[in-house]
């Protein structure tokens, strides 16, 4: 399945979650580089804050969940669509929730961009997930 990705990042406020969810991708082998945020405010200033700021590779996906402290994944998901078009198209963004809300599956579908899973993350969502948006 390896996808040859440079770099992938998981933003989760959820330790075992990220554990897993890095475990399976380091199985898969689908990325050089995993990086783990556990709030959202702290990943956007890492991957987008500024020249110096900016993590490197820049991301090819980013796994933000819905639901946690600070900013949520809604308000992260503001903040990326206020980013230049050019920088959006570098990195693809998916939700990653345990929420099959109506109300919040209809909001995350208003970015015509983002893709949304629930959790957990298996090997076949991420390979749909591949094969849809890195093929």
């Amino acid at each position: 399945m390896p996808a040859n990705l440079n770099h992938i990042v998981l933003v989760d406020d959820n330790e075992t979650t990220s554990f897993l969810n890095n475990r399976l991708l380091g199985r898969l082998a689908v990325a050089d580089q995993i990086s783990t945020f556990s709030r959202a405010d702290e990943a956007f200033e890492q991957i987008w804050g500024g020249e110096s700021s900016g993590i490197n590779p820049t991301p090819d996906l980013v796994f933000v969940d819905l639901k946690m402290p600070g900013i949520s994944g809604f308000e992260f998901l503001e903040l990326y669509n206020a980013l230049p078009q050019l920088v959006q198209d570098r990195t693809v963004m998916a939700v990653l929730t345990t929420s099959m809300h109506g109300a919040d599956t209809a909001r995350v579908a208003q970015y015509p961009n983002v893709e949304y899973l629930t959790k957990p993350l298996t090997e076949e969502k991420m390979q749909k997930l591949l094969e849809k948006r890195f093929q």
